[in-house]
């Protein structure tokens, strides 16, 4: 499980409204406890993966997107990062087995900035 930020509970919530209202206006009558959020168009299936990433890219064109959808993983990947988020709840948030595996991908967006260790030692050996 991971947390969600407010804005995407509230547009999954009218997400879902608008579903319920479709369904009624189809005849179709509540949706399962285990129905997708998501289904293919016209199904209650998942997508296929061939077919999601056509559609992702046809709607990010349409809306002025120059990205695809696994770009969006590494977006909110780095926006982690430059927010200093700790790289273990990162990992846990892409799925990550390891945080080792988010850094062997990642590593390249942490700060090479060392001074926080240099002014921890020098205050270390001050206080000796």
């Amino acid at each position: 499980m991971i947390a969600l930020p407010d804005v995407v509970v509230d547009t999954l919530r009218e997400h879902r409204r608008q579903q319920l209202e479709m369904r009624i206006a189809l005849g179709l009558g509540k949706a399962p406890q285990n129905a997708l959020v998501f289904p293919s168009p016209g199904t209650e299936h998942p997508w296929n993966p061939d077919s999601f990433s056509a559609a992702w890219t046809d709607t990010a064109v349409e809306i002025g997107l120059n990205i695809s959808f696994h770009g969006l993983r590494h977006t909110h990947a780095s926006q982690l990062i430059a927010a200093k988020i700790p790289i273990t709840e990162i990992a846990h948030r892409l799925g990550h087995a390891s945080p080792a595996t988010t850094l062997s991908i990642y590593a390249h967006m942490f700060e090479k900035d060392d001074s926080k260790a240099a002014a921890a030692i020098n205050a270390a050996l001050k206080g000796a």
